[in-house]
């Protein structure tokens, strides 16, 4: 064989060898916007941990048919403008294949519709008011949404208690407690309880006296309460103050270690729904506890196992895609093979189901997962008997 046959033999067998380790490293971008600072950093940072332990893990053992997820994050601070503008950077800047997030029902409202334009896969993991999945086909989410399971959370207060009435308050101007609402509203009349007065706040409110002061007045049995974690953790502290003593019954809103840490031992006898309980012991969520507690030194939450079931679930879909590097298609082939993918993860089985039909739109899918009702007891939830 001459010399210069011999040379550009060796060179292109380099050249291949090097381009098949490139495939097989390859990355796939997959974006996360989340809360990192701001109030809603309580759910966004957990949301994060979650994420980058299933990526860590999923890397771990060869990434996905070869290629390795990359998680490129952006702190959207729980605001609709900051929202935007991470779906925007990681959709068009950054090239993400799918988004994760926002943190907060109201900020998805204001950035999904960015993902569904682009044909991007708006992938939620904590937004459970209602509509969110109606916006358009590439909206996602594995979130239980709180029409699923408020319903079954106050049948479970009202037969653990007694309940014949209950007050209520909420925030009535965001998209999550307004949903929340509108849910016990519905679920209260269905349910035939009473309703001895409704009372509102405003978010960043901090002083809830005068409210609890007219429900003190109507003399329920319990309170429910449409709140985000540090509002219903005040509100809590504060009917204790009044000498109420009322239990609270709640969404999953109320489901972050920050309720003890405020409202401690007053949080007791607080009645919550969710999908997801540590008191879960199945091997998944042992393992996902483990893991995690392991990593980040501190115990997980329900929003934390929603994101780590959430990167499973896309590993999944994304095992039945074969990209192209074409964004565009790309994008595209993994929105349509998500709807398929079955877990049992952390927070148990998961599929997806087809949103409600809104009125001829295209509509994405919601979390098909029963409700786990969950009692505070020693300031922490646990199951209820």
């Amino acid at each position: 064989m001459k010399l210069n046959t011999f040379l550009k033999t060796m060179t292109a067998l380099v050249l291949g060898a090097t381009l098949a380790h490139s495939a097989l490293a390859a990355e796939v971008k997959l974006g996360l916007a989340a809360a990192l600072t701001g109030p809603a950093a309580k759910y966004g940072v957990a949301i994060k941990n979650g994420f980058t332990l299933a990526a860590e893990e999923i890397n771990a053992k060869g990434g996905v048919n070869g290629n390795k997820l990359l998680l490129v994050i952006e702190d959207e601070q729980g605001k609709k403008e900051d929202a935007i503008n991470a779906f925007k950077k990681l959709i068009f800047q950054d090239k993400a294949l799918l988004v994760f997030g926002p943190t907060l029902s109201n900020s998805a409202f204001a950035a999904d519709p960015i993902a569904n334009a682009a044909k991007v896969v708006a992938f939620g993991t904590s937004n459970t008011a209602d509509g969110i999945t109606a916006m358009g086909p590439f909206t996602f989410r594995n979130s239980v949404m709180e029409a699923d399971v408020l319903p079954v959370t106050t049948r479970a207060a009202v037969k653990h208690f007694g309940i014949k009435k209950v007050a209520v308050i909420y925030g009535n101007d965001d998209a999550f407690t307004k949903s929340g609402y509108d849910v016990f509203k519905a679920t209260l009349a269905e349910q035939k309880i009473p309703v001895t007065t409704t009372e509102s706040y405003a978010k960043g409110d901090v002083d809830f006296k005068a409210q609890l002061t007219k429900i003190k007045a109507s003399n329920p049995d319990a309170i429910v309460c449409s709140c985000l974690t540090e509002e219903a953790a005040n509100i809590i502290l504060q009917t204790r103050t009044l000498g109420m003593k009322q239990p609270f019954i709640g969404g999953n809103g109320l489901n972050s270690p920050k309720l003890f840490e405020i409202a401690k031992g007053a949080g007791d006898g607080t009645i919550m729904g969710s999908p997801w309980s540590a008191e879960n012991m199945t091997p998944a969520n042992k393992a996902f506890m483990a893991a995690y507690k392991a990593k980040f030194n501190t115990e997980p939450d329900q929003f934390a196992a929603q994101a780590y079931d959430a990167m499973y679930i896309v590993a999944a879909a994304l095992k039945n895609v074969k990209l192209t590097n074409a964004l565009p298609a790309d994008r595209i082939a993994l929105r349509n093979a998500l709807p398929g993918v079955k877990i049992a993860g952390a927070t148990g089985n998961f599929a997806f189901r087809k949103a409600p039909a809104a009125g001829g739109k295209e509509v994405g899918y919601d979390a098909q997962q029963e409700a786990i009702v969950n009692i505070a007891e020693g300031g922490k939830f646990v199951l209820m008997k």
